[in-house]
């Protein structure tokens, strides 16, 4: 099976050097020197990785055959693939892989149904589980143990605590408002 791990942004410095975007809780086995990685377009890769290293909190990686700047702007927004096996699960049991999470059935802790998940959005500061409802409509679920404190992958489910006004917005709470001068 096929893992998007990271994202190519831009190109830092003259000799190839480029930032990612890490798109797995597991970058040292993923994205390590050797790694030989698919590519998203596929006419770009595979890539291999030459060497890595962190610069202000960002990755940065290097490609074997991307010497330039100009070769490192080419890969620019290129997703890079990793082949795992299926059976392979996070060392962490509060870790999931995207895979594990798709088509859950998403429930709030009193059983209510709220729907099923369609897929996961992998913002810079939280994931995010989109959720798609019974009548179609979407609702984004941040993927945090507060407001998602359960995922029973036996069960095929995911269990919700939602703070009011995250599945209906005519609940939501108004913090403050701006006077009219």
């Amino acid at each position: 099976m096929q893992l998007v791990v990271a994202r190519i942004g831009r190109a830092h410095g003259i000799k190839g050097e480029l930032t990612v975007e890490v798109r797995t809780d597991e970058p040292e086995l993923r994205l390590a020197p050797g790694a030989v990685l698919a590519t998203e377009p596929s006419s770009v890769g595979p890539l291999t990785i030459a060497a890595g290293r962190v610069h202000s909190g960002r990755l940065l990686l290097r490609f074997e055959g991307v010497t330039d700047r100009t070769a490192a702007e080419g890969l620019r927004n290129t997703l890079l693939i990793a082949e795992v096996d299926p059976e392979e699960v996070p060392e962490d049991p509060e870790e999931f892989y995207d895979h594990q999470l798709i088509d859950l059935d998403v429930v709030t802790r009193d059983g209510t149904e709220v729907g099923r998940i369609s897929e996961i959005s992998h913002l810079p500061y939280q994931d995010l589980l989109v959720v798609r409802r019974p009548d179609g409509s979407e609702v984004l679920i941040p993927f945090v143990a507060e407001i998602v404190p359960e995922i029973d992958l036996e069960e095929q489910r995911a269990v919700i605590d939602p703070p009011t006004g995250l599945l209906d917005a005519s609940q939501a709470e108004i913090a403050g408002s701006r006077e009219e001068s």
